[in-house]
């Protein structure tokens, strides 16, 4: 095996954008990602008009509807507040992002008032839900969490998940359907490596070559919430997911990213260990 061979990660297996913070996204063929991470993902969320905070699916009893809409932006178009959003409702019908009632529909939608922004709060927050899972200090509780100033995102910009990882979860937990979608990750790899591990593991704090130019820095895993055991399309809700994650991977599903190098990524590209 060469060197050249010996730091191949894998290949993109798929890409995801996810336009409105909670709810389901978007597979791309290519997408340009920037410092602020994928060209459009998360421009969008759902705040409370009455606490200000922002909703998200982390706190389903409260907001687990917006899992059951779908978000995407239309193509060939750029990131920012004037992206043309689409948006499914439960009920199958479509409507844009700048319908002038569409904070009226998403308010009877979810039972609150709420606004649809662009704007991110200064101090952004949201409200989580801590499962019953063995393994975990917070237990059956809601706690509100702080996130990064000014965006919509939490633990980093870039969500990177192996199929060796799906695998190693599917042979720990049989009756689980551990699918992509469970854990909206920006990028799947398809892993070089021929056995399930959690590979990701070994990649914190080495950089991810991808393409040409687009270099990503792993900054550490990405701890799982409820969020990966609820319902979604054909998905049952399966606590046994997260319960399997506890306990064989300190509750990490893949891993956080931040972006060293600006650049294009596309499904096929080899990435490479720097």
């Amino acid at each position: 095996m060469t060197a050249a061979e010996s730091d191949l990660a894998g290949t993109v297996a798929t890409v995801w954008r996810y336009p409105v913070k909670s709810m389901r996204g978007e597979e791309l063929n290519a997408v340009d990602i920037t410092v602020r991470g994928l060209t459009g993902d998360r421009v969008y969320a759902v705040i409370d008009v009455e606490t200000g905070k922002i909703a998200s699916a982390k706190h389903p009893k409260k907001w687990g509807r917006l899992f059951d809409c779908l978000a995407r932006l239309r193509p060939n178009l750029t990131d920012g507040p004037s992206v043309p959003l689409q948006m499914m409702f439960p009920d199958g019908t479509w409507a844009a992002g700048d319908t002038r009632d569409i904070d009226e529909r998403l308010s009877r939608m979810l039972g609150r008032a709420v606004r649809l922004t662009t704007a991110a709060p200064v101090a952004p927050q949201l409200e989580e839900y801590w499962p019953d899972v063995a393994g975990r200090a917070r237990k059956n509780t809601v706690t509100e969490e702080a996130m990064p100033a000014g965006t919509f995102f939490e633990g980093a910009l870039v969500h990177v998940l192996t199929t060796a990882t799906l695998d190693a979860l599917r042979r720990l937990y049989p009756e689980g359907r551990f699918e992509t979608r469970r854990f909206r990750p920006n990028l799947v790899v398809a892993s070089a490596e021929s056995d399930t591990r959690f590979v990701e593991n070994e990649w914190i704090g080495r950089t991810l070559a991808i393409g040409q130019d687009l270099r990503l820095k792993v900054t550490g895993p990405c701890a799982r919430c409820v969020m990966t055991t609820l319902p979604q399309g054909d998905l049952p809700e399966d606590s046994g997911i997260l319960r399997t994650a506890v306990q064989h991977n300190r509750a990490a599903v893949g891993v956080y990213a931040t972006v060293l190098a600006p650049g294009r990524v596309m499904r096929g590209n080899q990435i490479r260990l720097l």
